[in-house]
C-alpha cells in the first residue's frame, strides 16, 4: 500500500547576500513565484511552499497545474525527499520512482553500458538487478553497439534513448514526473509511449506536474491547483481544468444508429 500524507507542510528557502539585488528583482519574484518576507535576523526568505494539506492514496493519479513558479516541481522535489518541509509533517511511504530528470548522473566519458550501472545504482537498483535487466535495456534502447561507446559520441536521441530506457526500467510504488515524457523518432516514440502507460499502470500512485488539460483529462483521476505556493483548488479534473484552462471536453460523437432489419416479403 502506497500513501501520500501532507499537514500544513510549508517549505521556506533563506536567501542571503540580497543587499545587492534591485527591487524590480525582488518584485519579479513575487510575481512569478513564492513569496518573500524576512525573518527575525532579517534575512529574506523565500516561501515556495505554504500550508499544503492533502492525502493521495493507492489509484490515484494525481495532476499539479499551474503557472511556472507556482511550486509544482518545489512539491514534486518534497515528495521525492529532495526537500525537507521547513514546517509542517510530510509523510510517505511507498518505493518512490522520480522521472523528473531522467539524464541525472549519466556520464559522458563512460559508456553506454557503464551508465547502466551507474544510473541504476542512483536509482536504487542492487548490482544483481543491474545486471539482471541491462540486456532488456541494451535491446529496447536499440543502441547495438554503441552501447560500448562513450555516452559523449552518442546523438542527442540516443542519449535520450538510453537515459529513458533505465529510468523506466523500475516499478516503484510512487511515480513523480515533471510533464509526459516521449523521446526519440517516431518510431521509438510508439515503444517509449506504450513503455510509459506500462510503468503508469503499475505504480499504485502518480504525481504529474503538466501545462496540457489534455493529459489531465486522460490520464489523471484528481487534479490540484498550486497558486504562489498554495493550494487553490483541489478536485476533479474536470471540475479543475475548467477553472484553469477554461478548458471544456468535446462531447462525445453520437452512436451510429442500429441498421433496420430488412422486411420481408410475404
Amino acid at each position: 500500500m502506497a500513501l501520500i500524507d501532507f499537514d500544513s507542510v510549508t517549505v521556506d528557502f533563506p536567501i542571503y547576500n540580497t543587499s545587492g539585488r534591485s527591487l524590480k528583482k525582488r518584485l519579479l519574484q513575487v510575481a512569478t513565484g513564492g513569496r518573500l518576507s524576512h525573518d527575525p535576523s532579517g534575512v529574506v526568505i523565500v516561501r515556495a511552499l505554504e500550508q499544503l494539506t492533502f492525502e493521495l492514496g493507492d489509484g490515484e493519479r494525481v495532476a499539479l497545474i499551474g503557472h511556472n513558479g507556482a511550486g509544482k516541481t518545489t512539491l514534486l522535489r518534497v515528495l521525492g525527499g529532495v526537500y525537507a518541509p521547513t514546517g509542517g509533517r510530510a509523510q510517505v511511504q511507498g518505493t518512490i520512482g522520480s522521472l523528473i530528470d531522467i539524464s541525472l548522473g549519466i556520464d559522458p566519458e563512460a559508456s553506454g553500458r557503464e551508465n547502466i550501472y551507474i544510473r541504476g545504482r542512483l536509482l536504487g537498483m542492487s548490482k544483481e538487478d543491474i545486471r539482471a535487466k541491462t540486456p532488456d535495456i541494451i535491446e529496447f534502447s536499440e543502441l547495438g553497439e554503441f552501447i560500448e561507446m562513450p555516452v559523449r559520441t552518442y546523438s542527442t536521441g540516443m542519449h535520450m534513448r538510453l537515459a529513458f530506457t533505465i529510468s523506466t526500467t523500475l516499478r516503484p510504488e510512487i511515480l513523480l514526473m515533471d510533464e509526459w515524457l516521449s523521446v526519440g523518432d517516431e518510431n521509438f516514440k510508439q515503444k517509449a509511449e506504450a513503455r510509459m502507460a506500462d510503468v503508469v499502470q503499475a505504480t499504485n500512485i502518480l504525481v504529474i506536474a503538466t501545462h496540457s488539460p489534455e493529459l489531465v483529462m486522460h490520464t489523471c483521476t484528481r487534479a490540484i491547483w498550486l497558486e504562489h505556493g498554495k493550494i487553490r483548488m483541489d478536485d476533479t479534473p474536470e471540475a479543475v481544468c475548467q477553472a484553469y484552462f477554461g478548458y471544456v471536453p468535446p462531447p462525445a460523437l453520437p452512436s451510429a444508429p442500429a441498421p433496420t432489419p430488412a422486411r420481408s416479403e410475404g
